[in-house]
Order: structure tokens, then sequence, then C-alpha cells
């Protein structure tokens, strides 16, 4: 698989590049940005794993999180994917809603027609561009053995549930504002049920609190909710994330940040908190 660059900017000693490439597994081109820290001149860093949230590109995060300082004062690189399959041949929401099809992929695998050609998204982040950062363009600078995982809402969502389902590559997870339950929420419902049809007990395995009610293993986890979020209630259900690791054991760190709502003013005021996490657990 090649891939073509096509953008970059100095950042703190780093790289903030841009690549666009062919996806095989869904069937479009695709962009993805990728911060190199300064690092990757002496050896190669860990990958840490950025996923957005509704609405948003691979460029939300990159240009109003201001995760480059922390990334490259701890030396991991930075991959921030987009949100779904891109262009003219991949359906979207047939009312042109923005809670689901374009930028709304929700990071699982859609079953049903006519999303199931091209939503493919949970396989798109745990197979296919790992597969890329592999290659022969990125192989002498990431350390795939170190991986781990955080995200924003939807992103919050796929980053939590995909790292429990593979606790074999990921060594930590975290989350802003995530949807905790989407078995439990409209957005979950519309979204699940739209790509995976609707026998519910398929969804359990896209629901945060059912995975870590059945986890055999537990990563450190870390979730940041701002308790003025206007989704909090309806859409995040942060309390059922709680409830369920008070249930099964599970050591998570989960924080009510008070006064902070749902935009990137909240991710980019605890992202160097989120980084410094990980780097902690990808040493």
């Amino acid at each position: 698989m090649s891939v073509e660059q096509i953008g970059e900017n100095r950042s703190f000693g780093g790289r903030q590049l841009r690549f666009q490439h062919r996806s095989e597994v869904l069937g479009c081109d695709m962009t993805f940005s990728l911060y190199l820290p300064p690092q990757v001149q002496e050896q190669p860093v860990p990958l840490l794993t950025w996923l957005s949230g509704l609405t948003c590109t691979d460029e939300n995060f990159v240009h109003k999180a201001g995760a480059q300082r922390a990334a490259a004062q701890h030396g991991v690189a930075v991959l921030a994917p987009d949100t779904s399959p891109r262009g003219d041949e991949v359906p979207d929401d047939p009312d042109g809603a923005w809670d689901f099809g374009l930028g709304a992929g929700f990071y699982v695998n859609a079953t049903q027609m006519p999303w199931r050609d091209h939503y493919r998204m949970y396989d798109y982040i745990v197979h296919e561009l790992p597969g890329l950062m592999a290659g022969d363009t990125f192989c002498d600078q990431l350390d795939l053995s170190r991986q781990a995982l955080f995200g924003h809402s939807m992103g919050g969502h796929g980053a939590i549930t995909i790292a429990l389902r593979n606790p074999q590559t990921y060594r930590s997870v975290s989350a802003f504002a995530p949807i905790c339950s989407p078995l439990s929420c409209p957005w979950g419902e519309k979204a699940l049920g739209g790509y995976l049809g609707d026998d519910r007990a398929l969804w359990a395995h896209h629901d945060s609190c059912a995975l870590i009610r059945n986890a055999d293993r537990q990563l450190p986890l870390l979730v940041d909710q701002g308790s003025a979020d206007g989704f909090l209630e309806e859409q995040l259900k942060t309390p059922l994330l709680e409830q369920a690791c008070a249930e099964a054991g599970y050591k998570a760190t989960i924080r009510m940040q008070e006064g902070y709502d749902h935009s990137y003013f909240f991710i980019a005021s605890f992202v160097d908190e989120h980084i410094a996490f990980h780097a902690r657990n990808l040493v």
C-alpha cells in the first residue's frame, strides 16, 4: 500500500504531516494526519492514535487541540485518521443529518446495505492504518509494539471499544466526553441500528459499558468529562460508565471537569495530561 504526502508543517521541532491513500478496506480515497516528534531522528517512537468525533475530519484535532507540544516533549507520534469513508461513491444519510453517514462512521464495520461496502471504520483503524504505518514510509520512525488510543465523543467511544477488544495491541486508552453506552442513547441507537441492524446483541460489541463488564484484561483507562457539556445527560451517559467500572472492579480514572463543555477548548485544556498518561504506559 502506498501513500502520498500532501502537506507538511514544522511544529515544536517535529513534523506535522498529512497523507492521502487509497483504502482497500473502505473502497475510497482517504486522508490522515501524522505528527512525528523530533525524537524520530534518533530512534523509532511509540504511536498514539486519535479518533475524532461526529462531523470531524483528520484535521480538527491537528489544528485545534495543541497536542504537538506535549507529543514532542514525550517523544510520541500522533496519528489522526478521518472519521468516515469519503467520496462521491460513498453513501450519506438520505436526510442529510450530521450524526450519521459522512463524518459519522462510528468506528464499526457496517453489515447493512447500503453502508457495508464502505463503512468499515473498525477494520480501517485496527488493521489497514497500522499496516500502512508498518510499511516502508514509516517503519523506521514508528515502534508499533507500543501503541495507544484516545479520542473525543464518537471517537472516545471508538477508542475505548477498540482498545478493549484488542488489549494485545494497545497499552492504554483515554477519552474526552466519550459516548459511553451506544446501547442507551439516541446517537448510538441511530448509528448502530443503521450500520448493524436490529440485533442489539451485536451492538454490545461496540458498547464501552458492556465491554468493561466482560473484560478479561484491564488496560489503563483515563476519561475526562465536562460538567457543562450539553450532551452529557442524553447522549454521553458518563454515570453508566462509572457504574460499569464499579461493578466490574475496573480501575479506571474518570474525572468530571467543572464548567467545561464539549468543545475543543475542553480538549486543549487537558490534552497534555492525556499524552503524559499514555507516555507513561508506552515506555
